[in-house]
């Protein structure tokens, strides 16, 4: 199987991810782009979308890129280790774009990530570390 094929895949028979409306727009090895179109269902107050909307991309994001430039087990298995997500001003009614590429793979198949989500007016709205566990 391809480097991309699995996170490809993945992404387009997740439940959440469809539930969200999460959408791809890249996906290469070690990075991938994904979209969350904006809707009435994410504003938390008034217009700002939700940090938990915001984080539920990032942590996405970085499993796609996690998985888009590692080599594919027989029996696929993963979960994220931990996530730190720094909201840096609010994205009101518009859809966010998170940016992951993976900084590091370790030997115990540790893969550190950094996202950096950005609104439709290409504000940074966010910047994560995400160390994800294949």
């Amino acid at each position: 199987m391809a480097d991309t094929e699995l996170a490809r895949g993945w992404l387009e028979s997740s439940p959440f991810v469809a539930h969200l409306g999460i959408g791809i727009d890249l996906m290469e090895p070690d990075r991938a782009v994904l979209s969350l179109p904006f809707a009435d269902s994410l504003p938390t107050m008034g217009d700002v979308v939700h940090g938990g909307a915001i984080s539920s991309l990032v942590d996405t994001a970085a499993a796609a890129a996690a998985w888009s430039g590692a080599e594919v087990p027989e029996r696929p298995r993963a979960s994220t280790v931990g996530i730190t997500v720094d909201f840096l001003r609010p994205a009101r009614a518009q859809g966010i774009a998170a940016d992951a590429r993976i900084i590091r793979r370790g030997g115990s198949g540790l893969c550190f990530c950094e996202v950096k989500v950005t609104a439709e007016d290409d504000t940074e709205v966010a910047r994560a570390l995400v160390t994800y566990q294949l």
